[in-house]
């Protein structure tokens, strides 16, 4: 039932850029759509917390036998190759890495960094607790499910095994593709996958590399979400600066 209480929202503008805000009535953010299409890290995932990121990275390069610091820099400087698979798989990756910092790990240490890699990349799999029963929900009134993922090769390698893979029609990870948000194809893959239209389609991201404008660009509709633990994410490209619609939960989605 759509829900008659005005509230302070932010109307759909064709310049998402351009703030407007007003007092309209709220209705069902889905009206309209055939297709949800979901961000991943950050959005059905809880933000990690920086200190897990600096524990991982010391872990990793102890194993190296380098400074945290200049492997952080190196994880940093890397992040466009990384996620768009341009390093390999996640040994290749470790090893090139290692390489450009002048260390030579052995076969073992390297399993090992690949051991620990794996486990921190699926700590990070862990979703928002509602997370899942909103997608259901959405699915039971006939919306189809996608998913667009700017990451590394550890969560396609993971994907079969998690619980959300039965609850998304169509994953689109980045490393698989071949490219990085906000490029274009990214958002066309998931629609043409879903045999759905753009205009049809609300995106739900962070805002993570630009992701909102990248949407927005095919046709979509798109929707930021801010919840308690935007301001602490470490996303790439992050789009601070969005003025279109935003959520602070997950849930809003079901109005």
């Amino acid at each position: 039932m759509k829900s008659s209480v005005p509230q302070r929202v932010p109307r759909a503008l064709p310049d998402p850029h351009a703030a407007a805000w007003e007092i309209v009535p709220v209705t069902i953010m889905t009206d309209g759509m055939t297709a949800v299409i979901f961000d991943f890290y950050g959005t059905l995932t809880p933000v990690t917390p920086a200190a897990a990121w600096i524990d991982h990275t010391s872990r990793l390069a102890a194993l190296f036998g380098v400074g945290p610091e200049a492997l952080a820099r190196a994880l940093d400087e890397s992040y466009p190759e990384r996620a768009t698979g341009a390093l390999g798989d996640a040994r290749q990756t470790l090893r090139a890495l290692a390489t450009r910092l002048g260390a030579q790990p052995t076969e073992d240490r390297l399993d090992e960094a690949c051991r620990r890699r794996q486990a921190m990349q699926e700590s990070l799999f862990r979703l928002r607790p509602e997370a899942l029963p909103v997608i259901r929900q959405l699915r039971a009134r006939g919306l189809r499910i996608g998913l667009v993922s700017d990451c590394t090769s550890e969560l396609p390698a993971a994907w079969p095994r998690l619980s959300l893979a039965d609850a998304i029609d169509a994953p689109v990870f980045s490393c698989v593709e071949g490219a990085r948000k906000p490029d274009p194809r990214l958002f066309r893959a998931v629609t043409e996958r879903l045999a759905v239209d753009p205009a049809a389609c609300l995106y739900v991201g962070d805002g993570g590399g630009r992701e909102l404008t990248g949407s927005t660009a095919v046709g979509m509709r798109a929707v930021l979400l801010a919840g308690p633990d935007w301001h602490d994410h470490r996303a790439y490209d992050q789009e601070r600066d969005w003025a279109g619609l935003r959520i602070s939960s997950l849930r809003e989605l079901l109005r």
